[in-house]
C-alpha cells in the first residue's frame, strides 16, 4: 500500500505522519508526499516536488499510489485557491481515477462548505444539510471540493471519503483566539473597541466573550488536530468509509459563555461582551462515531487547559497557517 498525501508540513499533516507511523495497521505502506513551496525532510517520506496545478506533476505523483490523502489549501488568495482548491482537486481526481493501483480518495473539508456561525440552522448541522458558503473564495473553493469529490463517485465510481472539519486547533491557538494581544479569527476587535481599549484589554488577559446574532454566548464548532488526525486514520483504507461525508468535530460546539466562565474560575481572568452577527451552529458528528466508531477525545475544559498551559521552545515558533 501506497498512501500520497498532499499538505504534509500543514498543521495536520506534521500531526498526521507521526501518528500514521506509530499505528501498527499501516506496517509496511509507504508513504509519498506532493510538496510543492514547503518540503518535509523525513526519511520515512518520498517527495515528489511539483505543483497541483501542474497535471503531469500529479499524475507522476500518483504513480503506484492506492490511497490518496487530500489536505492542502489556501485561504483567501483567489488565484492559489484556484490553482489548488480547482485545478489541483482536477487533476488529482483525474491521475486517480485513471491509476489502475488507485483504490480510495480522502478528502479534509471545512465546516465553511456549509457556512458554519455565517448562516443560520434551527438543527444541528448533519451532513445532509445543504452546502451554503459564506463570502469569500476559501468557502467557495470548499464547497467546489466536496461536490467534484461527489460527482466523480457518481461519475466513475470511484472510493471517495470527505472528513468535514471545523476550525483545527493545536498547542496554543486557542489561546490566541481568545487573546486582544492577537487578531486570529474573526470578528476584527478594532471593529468594536479603539487601539487603545484593545490594548488595555491586551494587557489584563481580558477574553472576550463572543454574542451571536440572538445576543446570546456564541457557539461555534472547534476540533484539536489530535482528534482529527484520530479521524483520519479511522476512515483510511476502513469500507465503512466508502462513498462517506463525515462531520469531524468535537461533540458539542464551543460556547463562549462556559469558556469566559472556565477561565475566570481557573484562571482569573475577566471577559468583555462582543456582540457579532454570527449564528451560533451545531455540527453533528453522529455519523462518524456510527460508522467509524470515532469520538473526539479533548473536551472544553482539555481545550482550554491545553492552550493555557502549552509553553513554547526557543525552536517552536508560533505559526499561523490560516488566520482563522
Amino acid at each position: 500500500m501506497k498512501l500520497l498525501v498532499t499538505g504534509m508540513t500543514g498543521k495536520v499533516g506534521l500531526n498526521f505522519l507521526p501518528a500514521f507511523l506509530g499505528e501498527p495497521r499501516f506496517a509496511g505502506w509507504s508513504l509519498r508526499a506532493l510538496c510543492n513551496n514547503r518540503i518535509i525532510d523525513h526519511p520515512a517520506v518520498e517527495v515528489v516536488r511539483g505543483s497541483l496545478a501542474d497535471a503531469a506533476a500529479v499524475h507522476a505523483a500518483l504513480q503506484d499510489v492506492t490511497h490518496v490523502l487530500h489536505m492542502a489549501a489556501v485561504k483567501e488568495s483567489p488565484d492559489l485557491a484556484i490553482d489548488v482548491g480547482v485545478k489541483g482537486m482536477f487533476n488529482l481526481l483525474e491521475a486517480f481515477r485513471a491509476s489502475p493501483t488507485a483504490s480510495q480518495f480522502i478528502l479534509i473539508g471545512g465546516d465553511c462548505s456549509v457556512g458554519h456561525i455565517f448562516h443560520h440552522y434551527d438543527a444541528p448541522i448533519t451532513e445532509q444539510a445543504p452546502r451554503r458558503a459564506y463570502p469569500g473564495c476559501y468557502a467557495l473553493i470548499k464547497v467546489i471540493e466536496e461536490v467534484m469529490l461527489e460527482q466523480y463517485r457518481f461519475q466513475y465510481g470511484i472510493n471517495t471519503c470527505c472528513l468535514r472539519a471545523p476550525w483545527i486547533m493545536e498547542k496554543d491557538d486557542f489561546r490566541h483566539v481568545l487573546s486582544f494581544a492577537d487578531q486570529f479569527g474573526g470578528p476584527l476587535w478594532s471593529d468594536f473597541f479603539s487601539a487603545a481599549e484593545i490594548k488595555r484589554l491586551a494587557r489584563t488577559g481580558t477574553v472576550p466573550l463572543l454574542h451571536d446574532a440572538q445576543g446570546r454566548p456564541l457557539k461555534r464548532n472547534f476540533i484539536h488536530v489530535s482528534d482529527l488526525v484520530r479521524a483520519i486514520l479511522a476512515a483510511l483504507d476502513n469500507p465503512a468509509a466508502t462513498g462517506e461525508l463525515f462531520n469531524i468535530a468535537m461533540t458539542e460546539p464551543i460556547d463562549y459563555g462556559q469558556v469566559a466562565a472556565i477561565l475566570q474560575r481557573a484562571r482569573g481572568l475577566d471577559s468583555v461582551a462582543v456582540p457579532t452577527p454570527y449564528f451560533s451552529n451545531w455540527l453533528d458528528n453522529a455519523k462518524a462515531g456510527q460508522l467509524l466508531g470515532w469520538r473526539p477525545l479533548i473536551d472544553l475544559e482539555q481545550l482550554i487547559e491545553r492552550a493555557w498551559s502549552y509553553v513554547r521552545a526557543p525552536d517552536d515558533p508560533r505559526i499561523v497557517w490560516y488566520p482563522g
